[in-house]
């Protein structure tokens, strides 16, 4: 008697993993990335680029910009942004919506960092900190939101921190500032959700990146720093930009308001007597 089980191309296992790989598929949408020339923002922009999305990519430096851009396939757009200044969020989002026609989804991953004691701390740092990394993602948040509540849909995805999740030493401003746009990420998911927009965190730990060149020079720093991860290695811009992509996407269309740590098990975990430099 023949056996009635399915062969394996018939089986319903295979039709649901085809379904699986189609809500990552961001084939037609759009996407804003802010700090985009390097780094984890340049990752960010070749993934979504690799899952179909046209990206529009920004930052100060064109040059760079435009090195990323050429190793895209979906027709990019560069537009050239100082994120410092007040009028740049809005005049930024005019540019991407005027030449995408729609923005389906903003990376605010654009940011800098400060490290140092407390005591070395003054205005004009902290007042930059929060300029680029809390009142930017905000502005351009702002911009943004009315065309993607006009259409019922739109993904935002912040790049946080782990030091915005645990103490870490040194970085009180930084960290502020981390803190504050996971807090406006939770308030910002109750206020759009309704409208169909979804807004989320992303929080890297240590990430093998120029910015942190100086540091590794450092004989000892690398070695301590993997003692304090429970994975025992750096995460890569990729792996940090893989999880803004599955944020962008529908595999995550019923997630929002969340602060995602992409850490290798830092925030928690972290020895907070003996944390990393």
């Amino acid at each position: 008697m023949p056996s009635r089980r399915s062969s394996p191309r018939s089986r319903p296992e295979g039709r649901l993993y085809a379904s699986t790989v189609s809500v990552f598929d961001l084939q037609g949408r759009t996407v804003l990335v802010t700090g985009a020339s390097r780094g984890i923002g340049a990752a960010c922009a070749r993934a979504l680029d690799r899952a179909g999305a046209r990206v529009c990519l920004a930052a100060r430096g064109r040059a760079d910009l435009e090195t990323v851009a050429a190793e895209l396939a979906n027709d990019p757009v560069v537009l050239e942004a100082d994120l410092a200044a007040i009028e740049a969020p809005a005049a930024l989002a005019a540019g991407a919506l005027a030449h995408l026609g729609r923005v389906d989804a903003l990376v605010n991953n654009a940011g800098i960092a400060h490290r140092a004691p407390a005591v070395e701390l003054s205005a004009d740092v902290i007042d930059r900190l929060y300029a680029v990394n809390v009142r930017a993602p905000l502005l351009l948040i702002a911009a943004l939101v009315p065309d993607m509540l006009q259409r019922g849909r739109g993904s935002i995805v912040n790049l946080s921190s782990v030091s915005g999740v645990v103490g870490t030493p040194r970085r009180a401003a930084y960290a502020a500032t981390k803190g504050a746009i996971d807090a406006a990420t939770r308030s910002l998911a109750v206020e759009l959700g309704p409208g169909g927009i979804r807004v989320n965190s992303v929080a890297p730990g240590v990430v093998d990146t120029d910015l942190w060149a100086r540091n590794k020079a450092i004989p000892g720093v690398v070695e301590r720093i993997e003692e304090q991860i429970p994975l025992r290695r750096w995460s890569t811009p990729d792996e940090i930009a893989d999880v803004v992509v599955f944020l962008t996407s529908d595999a995550s269309r019923s997630i929002t308001g969340e602060t995602v740590s992409a850490d290798g098990g830092m925030a928690r975990t972290l020895d907070l007597y003996g944390g990393p430099v």
